[in-house]
């Protein structure tokens, strides 16, 4: 800006003194416009470095999302969610599978049932439905439990009988051991007694004073209930025709008796695993889950490695086809090119398909034609011994030194020469002419050294 000020104040100086502006001014704008074309340049290169800077920085700044972006990060993410999707399927699988395992391998611990007595059509008898709730295999205590009244008749009753049957669905064949009063056939059957506790009048009478308060407001009652076992680790067979599917009681008494309640109480007795998978059952679920759950993984592992493995094989046998088939159109191709080679004149100046050879005159070395199928070595060494036998053929001439016949030898001669270059027979029946060819040529030659 000094520059153009100074520039510009010297023009109007001289435009003052009516002379014409002095060739500083000149030399000032062209240095000022190498100055401004310099800084120019300057400018432009700084931008450029800017450019490239921000360009640098931006790369190194993507590299981690270009990362995150690229083809194995995606194929990566792919298969981590088709992973994870897979193990949370199998997870709930295997959760569902021990479920019905538990269902169906651990049975209810109790089962109790109500039995309805029936009065009037011989001793008291009644019929429970046990279900579905026993199985196989399984050792079980089985015990009654009458609520009865302290009455006189049932204190006087003493001792009774119970009778307790189970059965199963199937009906009974006519020799079958039945109960009584039931068609369907009894698995097993037990009689034990039964008896009230006794007391005597005077423990009787204390108990009821002193417990009179209870007994008016109603916590109490005279009445006792017992507990009778009537099997202790019983099992049943395998088969559903082996299952207990209803019991049947039996009170036998010699006097009429009055009950409250009657039923009747399985109790299963586990054992083993069983056991384990009852008392344990947090750490049953996670063992057992996790040992479903990891073979679901292999076996669908497995499956995943045997279809990558079978589909992987598929594209590369039909790439070894698709190399197999080039590989026979490459060897055949050859053949066809060469029948369908074109005749060009360096192809037609050899006629014969075999290799031949001719004797010639004197020390000079015979003539050979090889066949078509020559390699260029074999090419370059016939080239080779041909230049020998020219520069041994123009040493020959020149120590004879023999004279042309006549003047028109060098017109015969040209004249044979462009006939033997416009045609060449196959090498039969060529010596000759050669032989002639090579004596004009000598004449001429000679000739000419004259």
């Amino acid at each position: 800006m000094e520059l153009q000020r100074n520039a510009r104040q010297r023009a109007r100086e001289a435009r003052l003194a009516n002379l014409p502006p002095g060739p500083t001014s000149d030399d000032d704008n062209s240095e000022l416009s190498q100055r401004l074309g310099q800084w120019q340049d300057d400018l432009m290169e700084l931008v450029e470095q800017g450019k490239a800077a921000i360009g640098r920085v931006v790369d190194v700044a993507l590299i981690p999302f270009r990362a995150a972006i690229s083809k194995p990060a995606r194929k990566a993410y792919v298969g981590t969610f088709l992973v994870t999707l897979t193990s949370v399927f199998l997870f709930g699988l295997s959760t569902l599978a021990y479920a019905l395992f538990y269902y169906k391998f651990v049975p209810p611990v109790s089962v109790e049932r109500t039995i309805h007595l029936q009065f009037g059509d011989g001793p008291p008898h009644g019929t429970a439905n046990l279900g579905s709730a026993l199985t196989s295999a399984q050792p079980y205590h089985v015990s009654l439990f009458l609520h009865l009244p302290r009455t006189p008749n049932n204190l006087a009753a003493g001792n009774f009988m119970l009778d307790l049957s189970l059965l199963s669905s199937a009906k009974t064949s006519p020799t079958a051991v039945t109960s009584p009063l039931s068609s369907k056939k009894a698995l097993t059957k037990s009689r034990r007694p039964a008896i009230l506790t006794y007391a005597s009048p005077i423990i009787d009478t204390a108990s009821t004073l002193t417990g009179l308060p209870w007994y008016i407001i109603g916590w109490k009652t005279e009445s006792e209930v017992l507990q009778v076992p009537m099997f202790e680790g019983v099992e049943f067979a395998k088969g559903a025709q082996n299952i207990p599917q209803e019991a049947r009681v039996v009170v036998e008494a010699d006097q009429k008796m009055q009950f409250y309640e009657v039923g009747i109480r399985v109790i299963a007795k586990f054992g083993g695993l069983r056991w384990i998978m009852y008392h344990y059952r947090i750490i049953s679920y996670l063992v057992f889950t996790s040992m479903f759950w990891t073979c679901a993984m292999l076996t669908s592992l497995l499956v995943w490695l045997i279809l990558s493995t079978t589909l992987s094989q598929r594209p590369q046998q039909d790439r070894q086809t698709i190399k197999e088939q080039e590989a026979e159109h490459a060897e055949v191709k050859p053949e066809h090119e060469e029948l369908k080679e074109p005749t060009t004149p360096s192809l037609t100046e050899e006629l014969s398909d075999t290799g031949r050879t001719f004797p010639t005159l004197g020390r000079h070395m015979p003539l050979h034609f090889p066949s078509r199928g020559r390699s260029r070595v074999k090419e370059e060494e016939r080239n080779e011994e041909e230049r020998k036998i020219k520069r041994e053929d123009e040493d020959v001439i020149e120590s004879a030194s023999i004279q042309p016949l006549n003047g028109e030898a060098d017109d015969e001669d040209e004249e044979m020469e462009a006939a033997g270059q416009s045609f060449r027979d196959s090498g039969i029946g060529t010596s000759i002419d050669e032989e002639r060819t090579q004596v004009q040529r000598r004449r001429r030659r000679s000739g000419v050294d004259v």
